[in-house]
């Protein structure tokens, strides 16, 4: 057989192989094409995206703008920044501890129920914030099931307190932390956890030294969500906690109040819950996601 005649020879030539795309050695995830977006889906991508962003336009073009600096230095709004950004950290770093260890049971544990548990877990997520509220209030109210014990024992009152708002505000928000956290570590499927136990590695010693480091852009992902959350709660807080300035008056309750007696106020505070709440994603959400990626 002949140079010419060689299998892929045309013409006495030999024809190179054709290349096919191969990953990228140094990040395999990442390959040299790409899919790309169904044109039919940019219509109602569109359309999600205004329904989002239009109303925030609406409140833009609807501000004082001159007096905006006034509105929101009033003594009101200052406290009412002051508590919705202490209370919403407290309550974020209870929904870390508490919240993830729960997390861990769901997604690692071999209990009977757990279906039912998770339901449980996720309830906050479709119940109405106001009934948690009511809840919350007849479980720790003075003739409730464990505030009459704290009120006839240790004379502790928890409605109508700061402490209110910050068991409302975990009450709402949890779930968030759990559902990210729950993913994180079932992503994993406890393989290095395993391979840890099989080098001798205690429960206790790969939880901190395997499970955590893993499912840490989870861990920062459901706290981000969390936080925002926490930060825009009415309904339970309302319930719960009622609207006492510089105790139990947060911003979106304040948002609330101002609506009727002072509109240009009311959106002013509502821009700055905006901003916030914008903030707090921007700069965090992205890295965590990316470390999901």
């Amino acid at each position: 057989m002949t140079r010419g005649d060689r299998p892929g020879a045309v013409g006495g030539k030999e024809r190179s192989p054709r290349r096919l795309p191969v990953a990228n050695p140094r990040n395999p995830a990442r390959r040299v094409t790409t899919v790309g977006v169904p044109r039919l889906l940019w219509i109602p991508a569109a359309a999600a995206l205004a329904l989002v962003a239009l109303p925030v336009v609406g409140l833009v073009l609807r501000a004082d703008w001159p007096r905006m600096p006034e509105l929101l230095t009033s003594d009101s709004a200052l406290d009412a920044l002051r508590l919705s950004l202490v209370t919403a950290a407290i309550s974020t770093l209870l929904c870390v501890v508490l919240g993830g260890p729960l997390a861990v049971v769901l997604a690692r544990g071999r209990v009977p129920g757990l279906r039912v548990l998770r339901s449980l877990v996720l309830l906050p997520l479709v119940l109405p914030p106001v009934v948690g509220g009511l809840a919350l209030l007849y479980l720790l109210g003075r003739t409730g099931l464990v505030g009459s014990e704290l009120n006839a024992w240790f004379g502790v009152t928890i409605p109508f307190t700061t402490t209110a708002v910050v068991l409302a505000q975990t009450f709402v928000a949890m779930p968030f932390l759990v559902v990210s956290l729950e993913g994180a570590l079932r992503t994993g499927r406890g393989r290095y956890e395993a391979i840890a136990a099989t080098l001798g590695a205690a429960p206790g010693y790969a939880l901190r030294r395997v499970t955590v480091p893993l499912v840490l852009p989870g861990l920062a992902s459901g706290s981000v969500l969390a936080f925002a959350r926490c930060l825009g709660e009415f309904g339970a807080t309302t319930a719960f906690a009622g609207s006492l300035q510089g105790t139990t008056r947060t911003l979106p309750l304040l948002v609330y109040l101002e609506r009727e007696s002072d509109v240009d106020g009311a959106i002013a505070l509502s821009l700055l819950l905006v901003v916030v709440a914008v903030l707090v994603i921007a700069v965090a959400r992205p890295r965590t996601a990316e470390g999901l990626s």
